[in-house]
């Protein structure tokens, strides 16, 4: 099962779903990684690789908006509260914004950078800076914005974990589960 219905996620989602979910949190821990290496080479080296990933991550991210607008959402269990139906959406669209938002402001950061290194995605082709003027207040900008753009989005992920981890142990619900598997069908219940 590829698509989504209104009680499952298909394959699509989830695979883009886990996928996105490990690069961004990756990318996290390599950006936090690199700019605290002493060897000038090893993180120019990881500079180029958290680079690569970006540009994959907008690139999948892009992908997986345009799914979810092109495709059914499950709904959600009957247990879940009022409160949690009306905040879904908003952190859903937090985390999305999130996925966008931390790339793109990566992407202006080497555009504006007065170095001018030209970013080479897994060393297959050069991805074009963006058409911004290049100077040492525009690169301190964005490099701050970058950075706590990161540690926004990576709250928004760890409290979206935490959410998942609620619904499977807490709650018992499907909610989880549903976006490890299309085939999973039944309702989970309490213990007795």
């Amino acid at each position: 099962m590829l698509r989504n219905t209104t009680t499952r996620y298909g394959w699509a989602a989830i695979v883009l779903h886990w996928l996105i979910g490990l690069i961004f949190i990756g990318q996290f821990v390599l950006g936090w990684t690199m700019v605290r290496m002493a060897s000038q080479r090893t993180a120019f080296d990881l500079i180029q690789l958290h680079k690569s990933f970006g540009f994959l991550l907008l690139g999948l991210v892009l992908i997986r908006i345009g799914w979810r607008l092109a495709n059914l959402s499950p709904e959600l269990p009957d247990e879940v509260g009022p409160m949690e139906r009306r905040m879904a959406p908003a952190v859903h669209f937090a985390l999305y914004a999130a996925q966008l938002v931390v790339p793109l402001s990566g992407w202006v950061l080497v555009s504006v950078s007065v170095l001018e290194i030209p970013s080479v995605p897994f060393n297959l082709f050069v991805m074009p800076h963006l058409p911004l003027g290049v100077s040492e207040q525009a690169e301190r900008f964005w490099l701050f914005g970058h950075k706590w753009l990161a540690y926004a989005g990576i709250a928004l992920v760890a409290l979206h974990i935490l959410a998942a981890v609620r619904h499977h142990f807490w709650l018992r619900d499907v909610v989880l589960v549903r976006m490890v598997s299309p085939f999973f069908t039944s309702r989970r219940r309490k213990p007795e």
